[in-house]
Parts: structure tokens; C-alpha cells; sequence
């Protein structure tokens, strides 16, 4: 089967600091990627680039068949870039949820506005993801009156309702307390099990040991190393990812 997602030698530049450079994977139509590395990788920037949320300066990005290039003018890829991103739904560290609205409102703002969808049935459509997402019963509750865990589950919800071809998350458990985290990995382990496509940057170790199918590691900009979890995690080819997992591993045993 052909790939669902294609990054070709993606760069990416702040001013003079060079953040992404010639990043290029494939990702297949149900495959989950981990993507690791240590602060200041490049990895949040590198999701934010294939939806277009900061603009690469080289390379391509293709989202099941729709390709969009680097350098080409904005006014000759604004429409495919609005077509990459209706494939594409996004996880946030913070939740980013609207506060003048409910759980549901938040739910179905996106394909009302912009996929024109009659309030009925996106309405249908949010209930089945809150349900899905174990918040059916907080509907009408507006953010603040739920817990960090519930807002990213509404959250995961709302990028769901846009029927995306792949999810992107980047370190959706991050701002959450300890006891959270476990309620978002649980929706994001049911998506994996349903065959969702998943790109995530994430901390979490234990998830992506059990459920990625491949791990990426990053460092200063560039792919240092991609594997299976039980090879990269027992039998890292490169000394740079050897380091980090140790770092990782020390810190853990610190902790217990």
C-alpha cells in the first residue's frame, strides 16, 4: 500500500538558527510513529510544518496524495494547503480549547465552519466522539470546568470530528498532572487499536514502547535514527540515541 504521509528534505530555519535539516520518512497508511529526542530537536516544529502551522523554507510535504512544496508562491498553494490540513488533525501541548463554548460546541465548531456541515449532524457526529472519548455526560460543560485531562480528551475529540486521513500529536500529555495522563493514552492507545494513522512527539516511553511501530529519534534538527521500538530501545545503532535513552533510563531509576 502507498504512503499515506511523505516528508522530503524538509529545512526548516528561525531567522539564522537552523531548526530542521533534510528531514525526510514515510509514514503508511496505519502506521504509528514516536517521534523522541531531546528539547530544542526540532521535533513539535516538525509536525507544525507538515500542517502547514509554520511554513518549511526547502523541501515537500505530501498528505495522502495532496503535495505541497516549499518555496513555491503562498498564492499558488493556498488551496492545497488548506486540502492538506481538512486530512490532518492536531494535538496540542495546551489544550487550546475555545472557552465561550461547551465541550460540544468545541467539538463541532470545525465542521460547521468549515466544512459546512448542518448543526444537526455535526452535533450527532460530536456526541458519538465525546461517548468515544468517555465525556458524553459533560457536553454542556464549558473548559473550565474541566479537568486538564478532560479538556485534551475534548480535544482529541474535536480534531477527530474533522474526519482527519492522520492524527499529529505533539506531547498531548505534557501539561498534564501525573494521575491525567493515563486518560489521554487510553484514547490514544483506542485509536491505535482502530487503525488510526499517528505521528506523535511524546515522553511517554512505555506508550510508545507498546504501540508505535516504529520510533524516530531527533537531534539538532536532523533524523539521527529510526527503528522498531524493541531494536532502537535494547539496540540503538547510534551513540547519540544510546546517550539519550540512557539519560532517560538514569533519571527513571532517580525517580523510583
Amino acid at each position: 500500500m502507498s504512503d499515506i504521509v511523505r516528508v522530503s528534505e524538509l529545512n526548516k530555519y528561525f531567522g539564522s538558527l537552523h531548526v530542521l535539516k533534510d528531514v525526510s520518512f514515510s509514514v503508511a497508511p496505519a502506521e504509528v510513529i514516536c517521534i523522541i529526542g531531546p528539547s530544542g530537536s526540532g521535533k513539535s516544529t516538525l509536525l507544525r510544518c507538515i500542517n502547514f502551522l509554520e511554513t518549511p523554507d526547502f523541501g515537500s510535504i505530501e498528505v495522502d496524495g495532496i503535495e505541497v512544496k516549499a518555496g513555491v508562491p503562498e498564492s499558488n498553494r493556498k488551496q492545497k494547503i488548506h486540502k492538506l490540513r481538512l486530512q490532518t488533525g492536531m494535538v496540542f501541548q495546551s489544550f487550546n480549547l475555545f472557552p465561550h463554548m461547551t465541550a460540544l460546541g468545541n467539538v463541532i465548531e470545525g465542521p460547521v465552519t468549515v466544512k459546512k456541515m448542518a448543526q444537526k449532524e455535526a452535533a450527532d457526529i460530536g456526541m458519538g466522539l465525546l461517548e468515544k472519548v468517555g465525556l458524553a455526560e459533560k457536553r454542556d460543560e464549558f473548559p473550565k470546568r474541566l479537568s486538564g485531562g478532560q479538556q485534551q480528551r475534548v480535544a482529541i475529540a474535536r480534531a477527530l470530528a474533522m474526519q482527519p486521513k492522520v492524527m499529529l500529536f505533539d506531547e498531548p500529555t505534557s501539561a498534564l498532572d501525573p494521575e491525567l495522563i493515563g486518560e489521554v493514552l487510553g484514547v490514544m492507545q483506542q485509536l491505535v487499536e482502530e487503525g488510526m494513522t499517528m505521528l506523535t512527539v511524546t515522553h511517554e516511553m512505555s506508550f510508545a514502547r507498546k504501540f508505535a511501530h516504529r520510533i524516530m529519534f531527533m537531534d539538532e534538527g536532523r533524523v539521527v535514527e529510526t527503528g522498531a521500538p524493541e531494536k532502537l530501545f535494547t539496540n540503538p545503532e547510534d551513540e547519540r540515541t544510546r546517550s539519550f535513552l540512557g539519560a532517560l533510563a538514569r533519571i527513571g531509576h532517580r525517580k523510583d
